[in-house]
């Protein structure tokens, strides 16, 4: 999760789309260029230890754009994908 969430702060969108399930990936991601993402606060995780197959996180991103603050919450899936953790979904 942090990981992701530094590739949107840097503006990485390769990484997003290589970190993110081949089922759910969609086929190209512009990221906007406008939004400085300022923050991230783990609020919660369920799974997704060494031995688990699927995991969540909950979380908030905190940016800024066009002079405003704003915050972005999401209770994110994960699942194991060829061995590594990627991202599936959002509940």
């Amino acid at each position: 999760m942090r990981s992701r969430y530094a590739a949107f702060a840097v503006g990485e969108p390769d990484y997003l789309l290589r970190s993110w399930h081949s089922r759910t990936r969609p086929p190209r991601l512009l990221l906007d260029l406008g939004q400085r993402w300022t923050g991230l606060e783990i609020v919660g995780a369920d799974q997704g230890g060494l031995f688990d197959s699927t995991g969540t996180v909950e979380f908030r991103a905190h940016y800024r754009e066009g002079g405003r603050q704003g915050t972005l919450t999401e209770r994110s899936r994960f699942v194991r994908e060829d061995g590594r953790w990627v991202y599936l979904d959002a509940e």
